[in-house]
């Protein structure tokens, strides 16, 4: 069985990586951002007083986010395993779940944490580098994934353009928050001994190769 919790900042390739192990394990990639979704679209009470916050542009309680999570990772599919995403983002949050576990006769240091890690500078090149086609919407990468033409689309002939995410100032920001946001959880885990760093610079396999490794299994 494969519990594991998945770290890592902004543009290191998080998501990539969730897919593959999901599909390699057979386990459920389950991100807040999904939960909350479903939990709002199904019009549940939690999903309710989600919504409540969000529109108001606030965050939502941590007591409602752990909520709606316990309901997520008591499903069926979640039995044989899972692969948290965006959750748990604090210290409190970690050790909700550890209580949670507890609670349910499962053992919170069965939990696998993955930190994918990269220089500051690696991920704001990665980030700042990407543009999108404002036509017909696909990607490329100044430096792995550059147009034949410098500013145009191979495909449409479309003009590239720097999505509002990407600016620098706003990667900036992103990444800030998420360093002083997370690196308290990340101290919490590596003190507990469940936290195992990936180097998320290599190519997408190697970082695959390096996390299937640390699980006990070929890539």
């Amino acid at each position: 069985m494969k519990r594991i919790v998945l770290l890592g900042p902004p543009g290191v390739g998080k998501g990539t990586q969730a897919e593959r192990i999901s599909d390699k394990y057979g386990i459920p990639h389950i991100s807040t951002g999904d939960i909350f979704r479903a939990n709002m679209k199904q019009g549940t009470p939690l999903g309710k007083l989600a919504k409540e916050y969000i529109e108001k542009g606030l965050l939502v309680p941590d007591d409602v986010t752990c909520g709606m999570v316990w309901d997520r990772l008591a499903e069926e599919d979640c039995k044989a395993g899972y692969l948290l995403d965006g959750f748990p983002r604090t210290v409190y949050q970690a050790e909700q779940l550890d209580a949670h576990l507890k609670a349910v006769g499962q053992d919170p240091q069965d939990i696998t944490v993955l930190n994918i890690q990269a220089p500051t500078q690696t991920l704001i090149e990665r980030a700042t580098g990407r543009r999108i086609c404002k036509d017909c919407g696909k990607s490329y990468h100044t430096v792995y994934t550059p147009p034949k033409t410098e500013g145009i689309c191979d495909v449409c002939g479309g003009e590239l353009r720097i999505r509002p995410d990407d600016a620098l100032e706003t990667v900036q920001n992103r990444l800030k928050v998420y360093e002083d946001q997370t690196s308290p959880l990340i101290e919490y885990y590596r003190t507990t001994d469940r936290l195992a760093d990936i180097d998320g610079c290599q190519a997408i396999d190697g970082v695959f190769g390096q996390i299937c490794a640390l699980l006990g299994e070929k890539p």
